[in-house]
Parts: C-alpha cells; structure tokens; sequence
C-alpha cells in the first residue's frame, strides 16, 4: 500500500467546533484539535546512563520498570519551549539557493536523490538546509525541478514548529509533484506518538511493566501544546498514511535503527501495509506496540551490527539502509548537556557505519548538532 491510503476510523472530527482554513489541494478538511488532557500512567524508561530531561509539561506517577530491551525515545534532548506560532512559510531563507546537482544513476526522467534527517520541530533550521541544497527558493517553494526528496520521519515535538514542518512537507510534495519531481515522507515514531496523543489522550495501555498512556509519553518526549493546539485532521491523515520502509536507488530507507519491521512484513510492501492496517484498526495497546516497537534502536552499532544490517536488506532489497531516529552524537558516544551546549557535539554529515552498510542521518538538532539534508549516493 502507498501513500495516502484510506485512514479508517483513526481520525475523528470533533463537533461544535469552528472550521479550520481550508487545507492544502488534496486532503481533506479538518478542525482544530483540543488541549492535551493531563497524562495518567507511569512515563517511558529511559536508558541506562541518560541525563536527565527538563521537568515534562505536567506531573506524571513515577515510571514502572520497563523490559530491557525497550529503548523509548530518550528524554534527555532538550525541549525547546513554544516560541512563534504561525506556520508561515514565505519568509526569506539566509542562504543562497543553488542548483540542485544532477544524477547520472537516477532513473530516466527523475533527477537526484536527496534524504533529510530528523527536523523535529526545528522549521527554521530546516528552510536554511533546504535552501542550501538548492531545493527551496528564497520564499520556501520547491526549486529543484525533478528531484526527489525523501523525510526519514520525526516532524514534530522537542522544537518550536512541529506542524510547522509539517505544513512545509505537505507543501512542497504538490510543488515538487507538479514539477516532475517528488517530496515524500516516512513515519517515524514519533508520528505515532502524537497520533496516539491525539487519539487515544490518557487511556491506559500495556507497556509491558504495567500501564502507561500516550499523553504521558508524548509530554515527556518533548511534546508541545502549541503543536497539539494547532493539530488537524488533514495532518493526522497525512501522518497516518506514511510508508514505514521504502527502497531508493539501492538505499533503503527506514525511520529507526531496529530490526523490528521485520516483525510486520517480508517485503516493504507488507510491512506498509500492516503498519496502515494497525492505524485503521485503531486498537490503543496495539498501536502502542508498535509505537514501542519503532523506539528500539542502536541496532546497527555493535560488532554484530551488520548482521542486522543484512537482515533487514536480504527481506526488502537494497545495498544501504540509511535511518535516522538515533542521533549520530548518541551513535559515536558523545552526548549534548541539557540546556544543548555542548563542545564534544559535532556533526557535519551523515555517519557510515557497520562495516558501511549504514548511514545515520539523524544529526542531533536537538541537542545543538546539525539538521542533514544530503544527497545521496554520498560522495567520496
């Protein structure tokens, strides 16, 4: 299944509310979502080792042991409080814009590939790498004819601008379409989670050590009102309907560094698929499951890292499985401070790693890194 597959009963409209502005050409019309209800259940564990996060938005019970081997998204990368709260997007980029570089490896009739890292609410930031690549003009419109751009996933919470961005991709992908080329998107975990925010507010749901709930992991991994404020339902469908794997001139792109797709499908068309069929179902501990799932990490790390590498391209194809999700800081053990200032962080691209079968893409926004957008195949 592909992008922009039916949602089912995940999205509901709530009455009595005053329509939203019309949404961009082709998705549906939406209202405004409410204000996050107060979380109930423990918060996620955190790795062992992790610095400890700013206090979340709200008070929560103390966290259950969880199993392990569940790796949640770490609350130690800074929360960058709401600052703006509009979602413009023709004010002027501070770089100069370039021509997009060619590809002589693309398929006929499409130009090159380009992959963008983890944005998580950072919009401005993410203008300025988009511009710079010559992907963007100077008003934030598509500027690169018949390339192709591919998001790893994790559009919002920790930054100021998480509908923001999303508001950015969705525009960009009818620009980018009518110009030939194409801008699409994975789901990352943190889709999820703000889906099941959204969704399912404080329902209890087995975490396997007991009972958590969305809204309490959604505001303790850098969850911010202004995004679920301004959340609406044509942005829960768009989030719904992303692909989870996708394979691109030999690189298979994936949200998170885990092997645990593998547990929804044989192929990328099986695992995107199952991933819609548990949206459409709506089942809180089911989608929390899979939440939980698509937060493991560091799969590719140790020396057993290829291995897993191979296992995921032996089922879907491809020579590369570039992903985002950990950042590199993380992936190289150097690690920001709380407040984001940090000498040992030091990203200037992509990390090849695991006997180079992999390739990081998450360059640590939020903890000070860098925000990537790079071409690929990688140069050199």
């Amino acid at each position: 299944m592909t992008q922009g597959a039916s949602l089912g009963p995940m999205v509901r409209t709530m009455a009595g509310e005053t329509p939203a502005p019309a949404p961009p050409p082709g998705v549906p019309s939406g209202t405004p979502a409410g204000s996050p209800v107060p979380p109930v259940g423990p918060p996620l564990h955190l790795p062992a080792g992790a610095p400890a996060a700013p206090p979340a938005a709200s008070p929560v019970a103390p966290p259950a042991e969880l199993p392990e081997e569940y790796t949640p998204t770490a609350r130690d990368l800074p929360v960058i409080g709401p600052g703006r709260t509009d979602t413009l997007i023709d004010r002027p980029a501070v770089v100069p814009v370039p021509e997009p570089a060619t590809d002589p490896d693309a398929p006929e009739g499409m130009g090159p590939l380009y992959v963008v890292g983890d944005v998580h609410g950072y919009y401005d930031e993410l203008r300025e790498a988009l511009a710079a690549e010559g992907l963007i003009d100077a008003d934030g419109n598509w500027a690169a004819g018949n390339a192709r751009l591919w998001f790893l996933g994790d559009f919002t919470d920790r930054g100021p601008d998480g509908i923001g961005v999303i508001d950015l991709v969705m525009q960009l992908s009818a620009e980018a379409a009518a110009a030939g080329g194409y801008c699409k998107a994975l789901m990352g975990n943190h889709e999820l989670l703000l889906l099941g925010a959204k969704r399912f507010g404080d329902t209890p749901v087995q975490s396997g050590a007991g009972t958590a709930s969305f809204q309490a992991a959604w505001l303790l991994n850098g969850g911010q009102k202004t995004d679920m404020d301004r959340l609406e339902d044509h942005h829960l469908q768009w989030m719904a309907r992303l692909d989870a794997v996708m394979e691109e001139d030999g690189h298979l792109l994936v949200h998170s560094d885990t092997t645990a797709y593998l547990e929804y499908g044989d192929s990328i068309e099986a695992v995107n698929d199952t991933v819609h069929d548990v949206l459409t179902r709506s089942d809180a501990d089911e989608v929390w499951d899979l939440f939980r799932k698509f937060t493991k990490r560091f799969a590719f790390r140790d020396e057993s890292g290829s291995e897993a590498v191979r296992e995921l391209l032996d089922a879907y194809g491809g020579d590369r499985v570039v992903h985002g999700h950990s950042p590199i800081p993380y992936l190289l053990g150097e690690v920001g401070t709380e407040d984001g200032e940090s000498d040992d962080v030091a990203v200037d691209g992509p990390h090849v790693y695991a006997d180079g079968l992999a390739i990081a893409m998450d360059g640590g926004i939020t903890m000070a890194g860098k925000l990537l957008v790079v071409q690929l195949p990688l140069a050199g």
